[in-house]
């Protein structure tokens, strides 16, 4: 059954596999069934489109694995902060900003909240437990370097022209074009000092890559492809080839 929502998703993945529940946990006791693909972006790269795809490639032909594949973005903070308990008011908080310093003072202050640096180090440990199972796709929140020693990792850059970021954002939030700039800008610098403030890392730096692709010169579907074809020969022995 196709399962539309990305929290449903989310659910149906976690469900498929008993050791992700938070009352079952046991590090020593995972075990790994699948690659783990991390996927960085410039905004507007058009991520979200073709992660969908990739995991179509995989249900397609490779459909022997119990766990179904799954893309983790924004359901990543619902899950983390089911599994850690925390308040739901920090859905908010981690989905709009990148969790300065000061930012996380004041939380802390005037809040009661965890700091910052804590929920960083809960989505880290979240982000880890995904990796180790498999047949997952994380989007950004410094996957790739989290997960850089998990084997089974294979990590993913999206590039892609100004102009045409921008109009793929018009058109995923019926953005005017300097409402979609803005947005544009807001968020790469977000995302590259997260990674920077938290990890000490450059964001594009292409060594942190096995593969980094300008969806300008791919379609979608060629981006998947290209991506589902070179996790499947690194990884031949992670997949069961369909009916």
């Amino acid at each position: 059954m196709f399962v539309k929502g990305p929290f449903e998703k989310a659910k149906q993945y976690v469900e498929a596999h008993p050791k992700l529940s938070p009352e079952k946990k046991d590090k020593k006791k995972i075990v790994t069934i699948g690659p783990c693909i991390t996927i960085s972006r410039e905004t507007g790269a058009r991520a979200d489109i073709i992660s969908e795809k990739i995991i179509e490639f995989f249900q397609k032909s490779y459909n022997g694995n119990p766990v179904p594949w799954t893309m983790f973005d924004k359901n990543l903070i619902e899950k983390v902060i089911q599994d850690h308990h925390l308040p739901q008011n920090l859905i908010k908080i981690m989905e709009e900003e990148k969790y300065s310093a000061v930012k996380s003072i004041m939380i802390e202050l005037l809040g009661g909240q965890p700091p910052i640096f804590t929920l960083v180090h809960k989505t880290t440990e979240t982000i880890l437990q995904l990796a180790q199972i498999g047949n997952v796709i994380i989007l950004d929140r410094a996957a790739n370097i989290i997960t850089s020693k998990q084997p089974n990792s294979f990590h993913v850059r999206l590039v892609a022209p100004l102009e045409d970021r921008i109009e793929h954002v018009r058109e995923l939030f019926n953005y005017d074009r300097q409402q979609a700039m803005d947005f544009i800008k807001h968020e790469d610098i977000d995302r590259r000092d997260y990674v920077m403030n938290y990890f000490h890392k450059e964001i594009s730096d292409p060594l942190q890559y096995n593969l980094t692709i300008n969806t300008r010169l791919m379609t979608d579907d060629e981006s998947a492809e290209l991506i589902g074809n070179a996790v499947l020969k690194k990884f031949p022995d992670m997949f069961s080839l369909g009916d």
